[in-house]
């Protein structure tokens, strides 16, 4: 289990963020025309999952912003956000913001994402949410680095993320 901050409260979140050089764990996410997607239909692509409690807060729409923006330079690279919203407010997010270089993803149904990736917060009042991170994984499947942003209203170190590729 680890811990991170909301406005300086701690907050528990399942676990811990698959480790550097591991494969990373397989998922199945729901895309914003309600198809599921996993890890295997992005084989040979470097990933940067972009991961966040909700779209409609501030931070996390700045954070789907930012990426969208220095996704459209990256080679071979697709940035997934990645939330428990609905998929149907994910696409009216993006279609609002004009966002084109992200694929938004939703783990609305299970939530088994936030559970197998470490991050699914157990108390304060986002409890059943992702905490923000970021995860980037190789062509081959292997997770080459991660952030737990330490309080959840921060924003993740861009930077270091895209420089990790």
């Amino acid at each position: 289990m680890s811990s991170v901050t909301l406005g300086g409260n701690p907050v528990k979140t399942s676990g811990e963020l698959p480790k550097t050089g591991t494969t990373a764990p397989d998922f199945k996410l729901v895309k914003d025309d309600l198809s599921e997607v996993s890890l295997a239909d992005f084989a040979g692509k470097k990933l940067i999952l972009n991961i966040f409690p909700s779209v409609d807060t501030g931070v996390c729409a700045t954070s789907v912003r930012k990426f969208n923006e220095k996704a459209s330079g990256l080679e071979n690279t697709t940035v997934l956000c990645i939330s428990r919203d609905l998929p149907f407010a994910q696409k009216r997010f993006c279609g609002a913001e004009g966002i084109e270089n992200v694929i938004t993803l939703s783990d609305f149904k299970t939530g088994s994402f936030g559970k197998d990736y470490g991050l699914e917060l157990l108390d304060s009042k986002l409890a059943g949410l992702h905490s923000r991170a970021v995860v980037i994984i190789d062509e081959k499947g292997k997770v080459t680095y991660t952030e737990q942003v330490a309080d959840i209203a921060n924003e993740p170190d861009y930077d270091a993320a895209l420089a990790s590729l």
